[in-house]
């Protein structure tokens, strides 16, 4: 019996008493294995949010569901059982704070502008835009979970920017530096997020196996924008 069976058969059917539910399934069902409760509990709390995002605009449409199951990779014989729980969680945006809350606390790292935080941020960020745009509604609904991860405002900007630019992606505020700054401490920062965000240390600190398409994509954003900014220092 896979983890998804397991959480699920010890989960009501009450879409009202669904937080309630995960969190004891998660807390009984994986008694005595300690990291397999906490990778379970990251799973569900991504599914969670990501389900809560979609809806955080008052319309849950396909290009979002098709926008999480592109972020969030599972076994086809499990896309029943990942379904429930996400249909369970996007009753309604009320909640989500809390399971924002609960996945803060799975970060390893228990830090401020967890790396690994981040790329769930990212992951949502991925649904907001799926429909073309992003509301007024999912922003603040994005900034709030930020906030709740204890990411710093320039940071929260900065993973925007991957996402969201009026005039295009700017590298400078994909990498978080400066134009002002000389190329020797934009290779530093550079250098520092790609050891950082680096999908291997993700995982091992917990990031779940799913999630791989999100990280990989935020390596290719960061790679992107240090070759852009490299190839407009070498012409200048």
């Amino acid at each position: 019996m896979s983890f998804w069976e397991k959480l699920l058969s010890a989960m009501t059917d009450s879409a009202g008493n669904a937080l309630g539910s995960v969190i004891d399934a998660i807390r009984t069902v994986f008694e005595g294995d300690p990291e397999t409760r906490r990778k379970v509990a990251f799973s569900v709390a991504i599914i969670a949010l990501s389900a809560k995002m979609a809806k955080a605009d008052g319309v849950v449409t396909e290009n979002e569901v098709d926008a999480f199951r592109e972020i969030f990779e599972f076994p086809p014989d499990q896309g029943k059982n990942v379904a429930r729980l996400y249909n369970l969680a996007r009753q309604d945006v009320a909640g989500f704070e809390t399971y924002a809350e609960r996945l803060s606390t799975l970060c390893v790292t228990c830090s401020k502008n967890c790396p690994v935080l981040e790329d769930v941020l990212d992951g949502l960020f991925h649904i907001a835009k799926a429909d073309g745009l992003i509301h007024e509604m999912e922003l603040a609904f994005l900034e709030r979970i930020a906030e709740i991860f204890k990411m710093s405002r320039e940071r929260f900007e900065q993973i925007m920017a991957r996402h969201v630019s009026v005039h295009g992606r700017d590298p400078y505020k994909v990498l978080g530096v400066s134009p002002a700054d000389d190329f020797s401490t934009i290779r530093r920062r550079y250098r520092g997020l790609v050891r950082e965000h680096h999908p291997d240390r993700l995982f091992s600190s917990g990031l779940p196996q799913e999630f791989q398409v999100i990280a990989n994509e935020r390596m290719a954003a960061l790679n992107a924008a240090y070759a852009e900014i490299e190839k407009e220092r070498r012409a200048a």
